[in-house]
């Protein structure tokens, strides 16, 4: 049987150390209320044609002009739409091989740990939600495009000012939402940017006191009241022009419960093979993963697909505003102004 850790292989053992190992990127997104977890939709997989597709219902809110009430008019009733929210499984798997014979000449085990596991699948998981969002901010159709126009606020092209300063932020999250701007709670910004707003003053980290009594600087920081993120792996774009080259930074914006995060499993999610024979002995370990991250209020086509790579949730024709799926002039879209999700993009 293969071993792991000197000890016989418990897959469910395994799988609760991963998940009880500190993710930071996941973590901090999950702290800051912009993800939030939905496990109940996984529980209606079964009840849905091929498993890997959920369709979850949006009431709209109530309307209609109210009649006067005057003991002769006649009241009149509205119904209201519901919008059908769209969400794809992002099925991912992969496997780490080591032979005996590096673990012979060298007395170390190449095995990944399960730190190591559960830090692989975080990096995944963000690079599926960057894939989300360049998919999102590449809609086409009217209504898509009006979501994307009024949710990004791109000042790069600008002659002037077209850094981030501490007017940024608070222009764009009001171009996006208006007088519900106070949904949005949490910034992802590249570190360049990040180091310009200290530069500024304007960005402050959080501290915290390690076991030796030192305070030090957390990777967090806050800018105009919401939580920031620095993370190099946010999209840069290289341009070059006859006045020399420059980088535009994209800076994600979201509010709470922008993203609805769902685990919905998989049969094996970890396992261990060895094999005795190839190169002379060599053990695999085998991971797997189900996972939903879906916009609210933002729907992933049901398209056939059965798990989207990362270019085709890249591809904004897979997604569309959630929407009551008439034809014509009948559709009803859910409310864009409800949507906190917002990209800033600048030179720095």
């Amino acid at each position: 049987m293969a071993l792991f850790d000197r000890k016989t292989f418990n897959a469910e053992v395994f799988g609760a150390y991963v998940d009880r190992t500190p993710n930071l990127n996941r973590n901090e997104l999950l702290k800051s209320g912009a993800i939030v977890q939905k496990q109940e939709y996984a529980t209606m997989l079964p009840d849905q044609v091929g498993g890997n597709y959920i369709t979850i219902p949006i009431k709209a809110r109530i309307g209609g002009e109210p009649d006067n009430y005057d003991g002769s008019t006649d009241i009149t009733t509205d119904s209201r739409p519901t919008y059908s929210h769209g969400r794809i499984v992002i099925g991912r798997a992969h496997g780490w091989t080591e032979r005996d014979f590096s673990t012979d000449i060298t007395g170390e085990d190449f095995l990944p740990a399960t730190a190591e596991v559960a830090e692989y699948w975080d990096d995944i998981d963000q690079k599926t939600l960057l894939s989300t969002m360049k998919g999102v901010f590449s809609m086409t159709g009217k209504q898509n495009l009006e979501f994307v126009d009024k949710h990004t606020s791109d000042i790069s092209e600008e002659l002037t000012d077209n850094t981030f300063n501490e007017t940024t932020l608070n222009n764009a999250i009001q171009k996006a939402l208006g007088d519900n701007k106070a949904s949005f709670a949490l910034a992802i910004m590249h570190s360049q940017i990040a180091t310009n707003l200290e530069n500024l003053k304007l960005l402050e980290y959080m501290k915290y006191t390690d076991s030796d009594g030192i305070e030090r600087n957390l990777t967090i920081g806050t800018l105009n009241g919401r939580t920031v993120l620095v993370d190099d792996n946010m999209p840069v774009e290289v341009v070059d022009s006859d006045g020399g080259g420059y980088s535009k930074y994209t800076t994600y914006v979201f509010g709470t419960g922008a993203i609805e995060y769902t685990n919905c499993g998989a049969k094996v999610p970890y396992e261990m093979a060895r094999n005795a024979a190839k190169n002379g002995g060599e053990d695999t370990i085998y991971s797997r993963q189900r996972k939903v991250f879906s916009p609210y209020g933002i729907s992933f086509k049901n398209t056939g697909i059965l798990s989207p790579t990362n270019a085709q949730l890249e591809n904004g024709a897979n997604w569309e505003i959630a929407n009551s799926s008439e034809t014509g002039n009948k559709a009803e879209y859910f409310p864009i102004k409800a949507i906190p999700i917002a990209r800033i993009i600048t030179r720095g």
